[in-house]
């Protein structure tokens, strides 16, 4: 138990008694919610307990969770999904952060994905205080911008354990090129020309020998 008579807490503390995470409480300052009461000559944060009671319900009635969410593109790169899953999971672990992971099989440029879709929900209905992804291409190949900025705007902080580009890059991106011209094909098959199919066949065929498939 905090003792909340007559000591100011530190952020910690403080994170505690809202029952809330650290940085949640420090995008609350930023954002001019909660200040802390005083600084110390070194800096610290300090807060009456007298000024955060009155929050507490309010704040804490949020209780918004961490999000991990891993993706690959096919069922034979599970190996690598459990990978990316453990990797958040060591992360989220790390940063003392209360989180679930998400799962997610399809590629980077199909929107239905159960995991997703999911995850979408949670985001605009603000049950979700920080999404944590391996690297931001594994929420969505194309189109993640607009997920990021919504997170913006309903206050769920976006944290990336790798910021540098993934290694399969490449790779991945042919196969989200390829699920393109496989779904042109599958439109164009049944009502097109025989020149049609030996144009997406080409296509096809220049995709997987640039990406050495």
């Amino acid at each position: 138990n905090l003792s909340i008579m007559t000591n100011f807490l530190s952020i910690s503390d403080a994170a505690k008694l809202l029952s809330v995470s650290v940085s949640t409480l420090r995008r609350w300052e930023r954002d001019g919610k909660i200040q802390p009461a005083i600084r110390t000559n070194g800096n610290q944060r300090r807060y009456d307990p007298a000024q955060l009671l009155p929050h507490r319900s309010k704040y804490a009635a949020t209780n918004r969770k961490t999000i991990a969410y891993a993706r690959v593109s096919s069922r034979d790169q599970k190996s690598d999904l459990d990978r990316q899953a453990k990797m958040l999971e060591l992360f989220c672990s790390a940063n003392g952060w209360k989180f679930e992971v998400i799962r997610d099989l399809g590629s980077g440029i199909n929107y239905r994905k159960k995991g997703l879709q999911s995850l979408l929900k949670q985001i605009v209905e603000s049950d979700i205080e920080r999404l944590v992804l391996t690297h931001k291409d594994r929420l969505l190949r194309f189109g993640a911008e607009l997920v990021f900025a919504i997170c913006e705007l309903q206050k769920v902080e976006v944290v990336f354990v790798n910021q540098g580009d993934e290694g399969s890059f490449e790779e991945e991106l042919s196969k989200d090129v390829l699920e393109i011209i496989t779904e042109f094909s599958a439109r164009l098959y049944g009502s097109r020309s025989h020149k049609n199919k030996k144009l997406m066949a080409k296509l096809e065929q220049a995709v997987k020998d640039d990406s050495g498939t």
